[in-house]
């Protein structure tokens, strides 16, 4: 592969025939200066946990901007509305920045978008953007994995200088699918074997089978890291790494989740061709335009 005539490596070689050893990662976690007091435990753990960014009326006046496109007819025939494998309910959608004026203006305000200079050092672009929804009883999770993992085989991102801001929409309990995270998991790369299926966003985006990690995996990084979850009212978000190991649990609980997904990649890390995929997801996915966000 190439970019400006110069060789990209691949550092971190997934989607392999048999199973290889985890990798240590070389990338820093923060590349820029932390200015934040609630990004003091990025660097540390891949993770920082930030309350109240939103206040309840913009929590109030997102949601009902991203329910209104659930109801919109001709987004159920988009392919950037996911629904889900077992039932016809939206599970996701997709490049919610530009299907909602409210969160393309929301992305560009400071205290969203400044989080991610803070920690990635540089100019951002939304790599993707995403609002999922796990309602009361039916809610299905998403099983462990890493964001990395998948945006670089998939989508052709060269390092893991990218991170996610996890907008809560609706209280986040314990009990009620709300994202499980592995604290400083963030610093070890996990290969996953198996080639690639042609198109496999289609499928992957409803449940993934391909870029998962084995239960040997996430049970060596479980007992050496532990486990933390992401809990708090409306309006709370969680930024994360790219890399870090995440996941969630179904909930069979009467009280809904919902989380608007923000995630901006480095515009010195912008995509070239995958590394183990036969051609990059659509754009809706894994964005093509490396415009900051201004």
């Amino acid at each position: 592969m190439a970019l400006s005539d110069n060789l990209i490596v691949d550092r971190y070689p997934t989607r392999t025939a048999e199973p290889v050893a985890h990798i240590e990662r070389s990338d820093a976690t923060v590349w820029g200066t932390i200015e934040s007091d609630s990004l003091a435990s990025f660097d540390a753990d891949g993770f920082a946990m930030i309350d109240a960014l939103l206040d309840p009326t913009e929590v109030a006046d997102l949601t009902d901007e991203v329910v209104g496109l659930t109801k919109d007819p001709d987004l159920w025939l988009d392919d950037r509305l996911i629904i889900e494998k077992s039932a016809n309910r939206v599970r996701s959608i997709f490049e919610v920045h530009r299907l909602s004026a409210r969160v393309g203006d929301l992305v560009r305000e400071s205290r969203i978008v400044g989080l991610a200079r803070q920690v990635l050092g540089s100019e951002v672009y939304i790599h993707q953007s995403r609002v999922n929804f796990m309602p009361g009883f039916q809610g299905t999770g998403f099983y462990w994995h890493s964001d990395f993992e998948t945006w670089h085989a998939e989508d052709g991102m060269p390092a893991p200088r990218a991170v996610s801001l996890s907008i809560a929409l609706t209280d986040n309990y314990p009990y009620n699918g709300s994202l499980m995270v592995m604290p400083g998991s963030h610093r070890t790369f996990v290969p996953c074997q198996g080639v690639t299926p042609t198109e496999h966003y289609r499928e992957s985006l409803r449940q993934q089978q391909f870029g998962v990690p084995t239960e040997a995996d996430i049970t060596e990084l479980a007992n050496k890291h532990g486990i933390a979850q992401f809990t708090g009212r409306a309006g709370s978000a969680l930024l994360f790494d790219s890399n870090l190991m995440h996941g969630s649990a179904n909930n069979i609980t009467p009280f809904p989740r919902s989380n608007i997904f923000l995630v901006f990649n480095s515009v010195e890390n912008t995509l070239v061709e995958p590394f183990a995929a036969d051609a990059p997801r659509p754009t809706y996915i894994g964005s093509r335009d490396f415009t900051p966000v201004r």
